[in-house]
């Protein structure tokens, strides 16, 4: 698992490289208020709305990632509008080919029933696991934040 939350590149390409039937399958998108940790990532009040997506990506037949993306209502202008229209298209190719964008750090943690998106991570997908791991980043166009946490399911690591 370790070189899957340790890896700085694109997560998109990585499973494109191993699964020729590579899929997104949104499962919600919409304005909600972030977790609180997310929140506070974003320098947002915890009441605030912010532009929520929510994917399955699907290789090989298996669920492999649910990605969580958060976008604050103020980034919604120039660089990051497109984001609302992505539908079926990843999100890690616009942040990996447009050299304006930025990740800035890489954090992990082991997530279980007590965190938000553990729980959503379950709702999507029917899983029982007692803990998924997850990474999490900032991604900055022209100042304008996005946060992207990608949630690794039991079915990374299968073939």
């Amino acid at each position: 698992m370790r070189s899957w939350l340790s890896d700085r590149g694109s997560l998109t390409r990585r499973l494109k490289a191993r699964h020729a039937d590579f899929k997104v399958r949104p499962v919600a998108r919409g304005f909600a208020p972030p977790f609180l940790d997310e929140a506070q990532a974003l320098r947002l009040s915890p009441k605030a709305l912010a532009y929520v997506r929510d994917v399955l990506l699907i290789g090989g037949g298996h669920m492999r990632v649910f990605a969580h993306s958060v976008l604050p209502r103020a980034s919604l202008r120039g660089g990051w509008r497109g984001i609302t229209r992505l539908g079926t298209k990843p999100l890690g190719e616009t942040l990996f080919t447009d050299p304006r964008i930025r990740r800035l750090g890489l954090t992990m943690c082991r997530l279980d029933a007590r965190h938000p998106l553990y729980r959503a991570a379950r709702r999507h997908t029917g899983l029982t696991a007692h803990h998924l791991w997850a990474r999490r980043s900032v991604f900055c166009l022209n100042g304008r934040p996005l946060l992207v946490t990608e949630v690794f399911l039991p079915a990374i690591e299968a073939p």
